[in-house]
């Protein structure tokens, strides 16, 4: 029997939703239509909660033992309830007055038809979107982003403690350059990720809640004596964690949004950096991939294990951040108090996340799959001895023999291929004490990885 679930996966536009949805399906709970709903439903009833406390006069009479009640109209919201709302929808051609219409229908059958109109009060469409997207994002990043980033850097931690003391020889600008640790290459990215991680939390998730153009105009006029900036700047935070920004125009001007966009792809762009190198030493054979049984590395070649998942993860790395880029410069433009260009765009959110988690599972695949080959190694640092030249020229500089740079760059450049003999005849020669001589020849490509 054919399952609708993978008709639907087949026929999908996006591979987000459908080549990879097993993979991002999570993110269905924070950026889908479903979930867009659900976080609108979410603000204005926590907002009518919030009315109450003030308390308004005409919501004193509002029985309190009713609240479990109206917040399980958002948090049991079904797939079908929201379809309502979508119906509703296709009268009012608005798609938050549809919310408003389905919280007054959900009020009425809980017998509360007489508060109605305080839900929605005072407010325009902005307050509810520009609430409900930095929280869908928040919780997104909290709940599904955030594990995956921090188990990328918990492994690369793990190999680099691993493989600390693992010699390797270093390549700048392609050529062979004094030798390192594999370990301390590791942790060269774990270190730039967790700088990122910092950034990153300290970038508010901001909100939009002041009214028609910002200035609470409705619910000035109608309760001139309540303050309402306090309100809401209290109500953002205690009810969602949110920083209100004041003042602004009907919009939230996005501009921490597009910071934290910038973040997200810069830790993408060191990701990406991460997937280029590990793909390079499987190229160099430094490491083998695990294989997997039944697997195919290549339909024409039998003998190749492609690097598969490092390619899969540079590349959705790659349109997350081309739609990062995007979302961070148009956003916070906006005609005078509001166009509608930014509602659109902000729908597509949760494409580079999803794009990203589709990164950050394969990459983790990649770096579980590698093995050390420690042949292949130590055998590019045997046959490359003239990267202690290095360490040779920096000794003698010490002990101020002349020239020693010069001395060094003619050993290397003349001599066609320095090897360990050829390197102790020339240490032989320098008119240097023994025992420096004897330190020079201590000297290995094996040892001279730092500190």
């Amino acid at each position: 029997m054919i399952n609708h679930t993978e008709i639907q996966a087949l026929t999908a536009v996006s591979p987000i939703d459908g080549r990879y949805k097993n993979k991002v399906e999570t993110l269905s709970n924070y950026f889908s239509e479903y979930a867009l709903i659900k976080y609108r439903v979410r603000v204005e009833i926590e907002y009518f909660i919030a009315l109450c406390q003030i308390p308004l006069p005409q919501l004193k009479s509002f029985p309190k033992s009713k609240i479990p009640a109206i917040r399980k109209i958002y948090s049991n919201l079904s797939v079908e309830q929201a379809a309502q709302v979508k119906s509703i929808e296709k009268i009012t051609n608005h798609d938050v007055k549809a919310v408003e219409y389905f919280v007054k229908e959900e009020f009425q059958k809980l017998k509360l038809g007489s508060f109605c109109e305080f839900i929605h009060f005072g407010l325009t469409s902005q307050d509810i979107n520009n609430t409900a997207t930095p929280l869908s994002l928040k919780e997104g990043v909290e709940d599904v982003y955030m594990p995956a980033l921090v188990q990328i850097v918990s492994t690369l931690g793990k190999l680099a403690k691993e493989w600390k003391n693992v010699p390797m020889l270093a390549h700048t600008h392609g050529q062979p350059a004094s030798p390192t640790r594999l370990g301390k290459e590791l942790n060269v990215f774990t270190e730039r990720i967790e700088k990122q991680l910092k950034l990153l939390k300290t970038v508010p998730y901001s909100s939009k809640f002041g009214g028609a153009t910002g200035g609470m105009n409705a619910h000035k006029v109608a309760y001139p004596k309540i303050d309402w900036n306090k309100f809401a700047k209290d109500f953002q935070m205690s009810a969602f964690g949110l920083t209100r920004s004041y003042p602004t125009t009907q919009i939230e001007h996005y501009d921490n949004l597009a910071a934290l966009f910038d973040n997200l792809k810069r830790i993408n762009t060191i990701l990406i950096d991460l997937c280029r190198d590990m793909w390079t030493y499987i190229s160099m054979e430094y490491f083998k991939q695990k294989i997997k049984a039944g697997e195919v590395g290549s339909s024409a070649m039998p003998h190749k294990v492609n690097p598969i998942d490092f390619e899969n993860a540079e590349g959705n790395l790659g349109v997350a951040n081309a739609i990062f880029e995007h979302l961070s410069a148009k956003l916070p433009v906006s005609r005078m108090q509001r166009d509608l260009t930014d509602s659109t765009v902000l729908r597509n959110i949760g494409v580079p996340i999803a794009h990203t988690i589709i990164a950050l599972k394969s990459l983790h695949k990649g770096l579980g799959k590698l093995i050390l080959n420690k042949e292949k190694l130590n055998s590019d640092l045997e046959d490359n001895w003239a990267v202690v030249a290095e360490a040779l020229q920096t000794i003698l500089r010490r002990e101020g023999y002349p020239h020693p740079y010069e001395t060094l760059k003619e050993l290397t450049r003349v001599n066609s291929k320095v090897t360990k003999e050829s390197l102790a005849e020339f240490i032989k020669t320098l008119k240097v004490k023994e025992s420096v001589k004897k330190e020079m020849l201590a000297v290995t490509p094996q040892n001279y990885t730092g500190v």
